[in-house]
């Protein structure tokens, strides 16, 4: 990787106790040098303020809730060749980093990307895919390449870029309060002639947590941010389509609401209130101004997370009734800096999940029976000591070699 050294810039509002949980994920991320700055409301700055490592992070305010704005400062604040960005709401599996730096190893590399994982830290959420000038997203099959006018897609919580490509394109759109602003620059990287990647090893849980615009269980609480960043992206890529696109989104968000209507999770007053907020952010952003800023060199040295490596993984397991006597062994294991991952296993073919604790630690619970892989047989058949051992050598790759 020829020395190149990471930032990574994590921006924060409203989710403290998702931040505290995404930045002890980023602490135990091992085989590359790399900081770590945080752009976060004044909940988000106190708790990162409490966290052990605490001093080792760059701490900026975040003055106003956009994400384009907050990403800049992120920027201008990191000190890396490379700058990536992560969501609060999510945590890298431990070779996270260095996956993204093989990839700058080679020369030209401007953007990279990688997998999101889901809730359930197994099924893909966003994988190889593409995006057009519209905004419209597509799956890309193994080996596929992007049609004329698609562009590799970039995923806002998983996203590398060379900051020299940064400086010279300039960041983020202040336009984009919130969605389609790693779509809009993903575009124009493109357009400028930029080698965008995709890292399969590079990989990353989202957990969607609540926020000001959606529910834990993701049931919307506004669209205005959809449709006024859409109608700016519009405008800026596809400025002949942006009527007909505005209407096909105002009738793919009605249908949306409509199913949720189905499942009795949205009531007619609400799905009111949520097409309102649609077309009064589609209206703004016909007019919002739009700005490409300029990003301005470091401000500060780099300052690497931990001088030292974290210790190998180490791996616990057990069967399910012994969670509690369990989970304090691993809660022990973080408190002592060693990074721990804890499979709970039952009796039954219930399927599995992963998940990064909010205690510190990795936790994989499901059946002994059930499948691990989401296209594995729904029922399998497995001893005690085969499952365990295979399920710590599927995760060994990506969370570095067991302890013994």
């Amino acid at each position: 990787m020829q020395g190149l050294r990471l930032s990574v810039v994590v921006v924060s509002a409203g989710r403290p106790r998702a931040l505290a949980r995404c930045l002890t994920g980023l602490s135990q991320m091992h085989g590359v040098d790399f900081e770590v700055i945080v752009v976060a409301d004044t909940d988000g700055l106190d708790v990162a303020g409490t966290l052990p490592f605490s001093d080792r992070l760059a701490l900026v305010a975040q003055d106003a809730p956009n994400i384009s704005v907050a990403r800049n400062a992120g920027i201008a604040a990191s000190a890396g060749e490379i700058v990536a960005f992560i969501d609060d709401d999510a945590v890298p599996e431990p070779t996270w980093a260095a996956a993204l730096l093989a990839c700058f190893g080679h020369a030209g590399v401007d953007a990279v990307t990688g997998p999101v994982l889901g809730r359930n830290g197994i099924s893909l959420q966003w994988g190889r895919m593409a995006v057009d000038a519209q905004g419209r997203d597509r799956w890309l099959e193994d080996g596929e390449s992007t049609r004329p006018g698609e562009v590799l897609k970039l995923h806002g919580t998983n996203m590398a870029f060379r900051r020299s490509v940064l400086i010279r394109t300039g960041g983020f759109d202040p336009a984009f309060s919130f969605y389609m602003d790693e779509t809009d620059l993903t575009r124009r990287l493109a357009a400028a002639g930029g080698d965008l990647r995709y890292a399969r090893d590079a990989v990353v849980h989202h957990g969607f947590r609540a926020s000001a615009r959606r529910t834990d269980d993701r049931l919307p609480l506004s669209l205005f941010d959809i449709g006024a960043s859409t109608a700016v992206f519009l405008r800026k890529h596809a400025p002949a389509d942006v009527d007909a696109a505005l209407q096909t989104l105002e009738e793919d968000q009605r249908g949306r609401l409509l199913r949720l209507a189905r499942k009795r999770k949205l009531g007619p007053a609400q799905m009111r209130a949520l097409m309102e907020s649609l077309v009064r952010g589609m209206a703004e952003g016909r007019d919002r101004v739009s700005d490409t800023p300029a990003i301005a060199g470091p401000t500060r040295a780099f300052q690497p997370l931990r001088d030292d490596p974290p210790p190998p993984m180490t791996y616990l397991h057990g069967w399910a009734h012994r969670g509690a006597s369990l989970r304090s062994q691993a809660a022990a294991h973080v408190r002592e800096g060693r990074p721990t991952s804890l499979i709970l296993l039952e009796p039954t073919p219930r399927k599995h999940r992963i998940a990064f604790t909010d205690g510190g630690w990795w936790e994989q619970t499901g059946g002994l029976y059930g499948p691990s892989v989401r296209t594995g047989a729904r029922i399998q058949m497995w001893r005690y000591p085969d499952r365990v051992a295979a399920e710590i050598a599927r995760s060994a790759a990506l969370r570095g070699q067991p302890a013994s």
